[in-house]
Formats: structure tokens, C-alpha cells, sequence
């Protein structure tokens, strides 16, 4: 599945999302943020065909590290994965991997929701879906998508592991620095992460599309998504 990746300069993880259940190639990509896309990285995803750019990061993410556009006239839609000042959530977003993954499940219906809707549009195609490296909001996102698109478990799991070589954490965790200026060090992913979220929506849920109806998306919607994106 390392066939996926696709160079893009100055865009970190970048690869394909399809090629696995009926989720066909060149129409969803998943990546870390555009905030450091050189030009020649914005000629080649417009030779992708780039139409839409969901950002999941938060409103103070964007602030620090916009993302660069180089001419590209996409449409962006900023749709975060986790809640900010919202009234019915108490808690901030947790430190830990463990505690993440089943919280994001939690808390980002709403946002999950608004990309069923995007790409329900019949022109929303090609769409690249980011957040600050593409593996954790991104990692759960896309894994939803494909999930609906009839991906099995197992290449679910595949696809998003991949972000482990994406970012050179096959090798093990490596230090950064977020975007208050705080250094902080970015784990790789497991399969049990995911796994973590997706039980969370199968518990209270029974399912995907069970989860999405939840949050607004109706039937016609989930079509829709699964006719545009489907090989």
C-alpha cells in the first residue's frame, strides 16, 4: 500500500485514500497541513485535479500556520475535528493517544458529519482532507470514509498505519513543536487506536452509518458520498 504516497513538496503524508473497498483512486487524499506547500508542490495538486480542502485543525491552528494556496483555486472548508468553547463539552482535549481516540469519536460527529455533506456535493471531487500531520483527526476521518465505502478492517488499519512511514515514526517517536511554541513529541499510531474509535461508534451507535444518521447526515447524503467516491 506505499504506492499510495504522492510527493508533494513541502506537504508532509501525503497519499491516496482509495484503492481499497470501492473507494476509487484520485478522488480523496489525506495529508498534514499546506502551511509549508512550496509552488511546485501547488502545480502538482493541481495536476491531481484538487477541488476541495477540508482542514480539521483548530481556528488557532490555522491562525499560527495557514494553509499556502500558490494561485490554487480550491474551495477550503475549515470543519475541526475536536470541539473548541463549546458549551457541552467540560473537558480539554486529552494529552494521551489512549484517551484521544475514543474522545475524537465522542466529540467529532458534528465535523464528520459536514464532510458527509461536502462530499455528497457531485463536484466536491478531487478533496484532500488534512489536519496538522494527517494521522491522528485525519487517520479517523478518513478511516470512517472508507469504512462506508465498504473498506474491510484490515486495510482500514493498513491505510492508516501507513502514517507511521509518512512521518518517519516506523522509527519511533520524534520531538516537534506545536503551535503555542511548546515542545512536544509525536507518537506513531497503532492498529488499537483505531480500533478504539471505531468501538466507540459501534457501541453506542451499532455502526457507521447508524453514527452518521445521528448527526444529520440522511440517507440520501450517504448515497450520495458512496456514488461520487465509489470505483
Amino acid at each position: 500500500m506505499t504506492d499510495a504516497f504522492i510527493d508533494i513538496p513541502g506537504v508532509r503524508n501525503f497519499r491516496d485514500a482509495g484503492g481499497i473497498g470501492a473507494l476509487r483512486r484520485g478522488v480523496l487524499y489525506r495529508s498534514g497541513s499546506l502551511h509549508t506547500l512550496t509552488e511546485e508542490g501547488a502545480r502538482r495538486l493541481k495536476a491531481l485535479g484538487l477541488r476541495t480542502v477540508i482542514d480539521l485543525r483548530s481556528a488557532f491552528e490555522l491562525d499560527v500556520w495557514p494553509d499556502q494556496r500558490h494561485g490554487l483555486d480550491h474551495e477550503t472548508l475549515h470543519l475541526p475535528t475536536l470541539p473548541a468553547d463549546r458549551k457541552d463539552v467540560d473537558l480539554p482535549w486529552p494529552e494521551d493517544q489512549a484517551s484521544l481516540y475514543p474522545f475524537m469519536a465522542e466529540t467529532a460527529g458534528p465535523s464528520l458529519a459536514a464532510v458527509m455533506r461536502r462530499l455528497a456535493e457531485p463536484q466536491s471531487s478531487a478533496v484532500l482532507v488534512h489536519c496538522a500531520v494527517g494521522k491522528d483527526r485525519t487517520g479517523l476521518t478518513i478511516a470512517v470514509l472508507q469504512s462506508l465505502l465498504g473498506a474491510s478492517e484490515a486495510d482500514i488499519t493498513a491505510d492508516f498505519l501507513l502514517s507511521n512511514i509518512g512521518l518517519g515514526l516506523d522509527k519511533g517517536p520524534t520531538p516537534y513543536v506545536d503551535e503555542t511554541g511548546t515542545e512536544r513529541v509525536s507518537r506513531p499510531v497503532s492498529a488499537e487506536l483505531l480500533a478504539s474509535s471505531l468501538s466507540w461508534i459501534h457501541t453506542h451507535h451499532t455502526g457507521i452509518p447508524a453514527y452518521l444518521r445521528h448527526h444529520g447526515v440522511t440517507d440520501a447524503e450517504l448515497a450520495a458520498v458512496q456514488a461520487n467516491l465509489s470505483a
